[in-house]
């Protein structure tokens, strides 16, 4: 009896080591075809199953690419937002209202994270702004305001001084005499602020009787063949003879030259534009403009740009200054503009690299 139990323990103690030892050859096997199933099911996450932070997108809409300068603003936008880290849809209406009105819509429907306008017209893009707010989307109104409308930032420049720098250039030229003023297009509000700032310096030699003002006229949808006729119809009103000329921006300025050339009487009276167009300075270094306005377009495109993305992001914009657009204060950005003429051309616009040097004198002496 003894002997058989002795033989059964170690039969029993025989089986528990090879258990073990069974147990631990799995254990120690990397290649143990159960480990392997329970890594399988537990796979470490790879780069491509980390989800990544979606990019902001910029709508940016604008009125039109037919002008140098909205060009300038759209490549410089672009690049800005881009270097942000953002990336930006850009469409153009050529002026018009109901394209522009369809375009903003399409931008909305891609889910955009903000939407910037550059409006046709001032009153009809207040639409726009409501269709964006009902789809969550905030609102910046890049270089004109939009009226009557709860636009969230208006990043422009001092449209009102820019103005006040034409007149002040051609007052200093002269003092008196007749007046002719080649306005914007009355559905842009810029046209306003650069026709009150104008009026602001010119009303008091008005009201002294020195400054007559023969001839005031809005361009209808900014076109260049429309201040041409403006200009023409000018001259015709008071015998080809008028003292000094302030158009609301180069393309109309370069119009009232041309229709003054076919007068006979380019060079030899003072014209004012603005937006530094480089036609309006190779026309200044050839003495048929007068000065334009400079506002430096990378400026304005940087600054909307880092705005613009960090109002997407869910920033506070923290500005000191508003102007009221009809129905609300609007949280405002007005940069500073900058008269050239012939004395100051090179210090500002060439040496900014807005134009180059070789271009704006194209072999004419300094």
């Amino acid at each position: 009896m003894d002997l058989w139990i002795s033989k059964s323990l170690t039969m029993l103690v025989a089986i528990a080591l090879l258990f073990i030892a069974s147990g631990c050859e799995k254990l120690d096997n990397p290649l143990n075809p159960e480990v392997d199933s329970v890594q399988n099911n537990n796979p470490l996450p790879d780069e491509e199953a980390i989800p990544q932070e979606e990019k902001i997108k910029i709508g940016f809409s604008m009125d039109t690419l037919e002008e140098e300068r909205w060009l300038r603003d759209r490549d410089l936008f672009k690049s800005a937002v881009e270097s942000l880290g953002a990336e930006v849809e850009i469409l153009a209406a050529n002026g018009d209202d109901a394209l522009q009105v369809l375009q903003a819509e399409t931008l909305i429907s891609q889910g955009v994270d903000l939407l910037v306008i550059v409006p046709h017209n001032a009153e009809a893009a207040a639409t726009i702004v409501k269709k964006a707010h009902l789809a969550g989307i905030k609102v910046l109104s890049y270089d004109r305001l939009i009226k009557n409308a709860d636009i969230d930032l208006y990043v422009s420049f001092d449209n009102e001084r820019v103005g006040e720098l034409q007149a002040e250039s051609i007052t200093k030229l002269v003092p008196k005499g007749k007046y002719v003023y080649i306005g914007g297009a009355d559905t842009d509000n810029n046209a306003h602020l650069f026709k009150k700032g104008v009026f602001n310096i010119l009303q008091p030699l008005i009201d002294k009787g020195d400054i007559k003002v023969v001839y005031d006229q809005w361009t209808k949808n900014w076109l260049p063949s429309n201040a041409y006729a403006n200009m023409q119809e000018a001259l015709d009103a008071n015998g080809g003879k008028v003292d000094a000329v302030i158009a609301a921006n180069d393309a109309t300025a370069g119009m009232a030259i041309q229709a003054m050339i076919e007068a006979g009487i380019a060079g030899g009276i003072p014209v004012a534009g603005q937006d530094a167009e480089l036609a309006a300075a190779q026309r200044i270094v050839e003495g048929t403009q007068t000065m334009t306005v400079y506002k430096p377009i990378p400026t304005l495109a940087e600054e909307a740009a880092k705005l613009a993305v960090a109002m997407a992001r869910g920033e506070y914009i923290d500005t000191s200054r508003k102007v009221n657009n009809g129905k609300v204060e609007v949280p405002s950005v007005l940069l500073s503009p900058i008269a050239v003429n012939k004395l100051n051309i090179e210090e500002t616009v060439i040496a900014d690299g807005f134009h180059l040097e070789e271009e704006v004198y194209q072999g004419n002496n300094r």
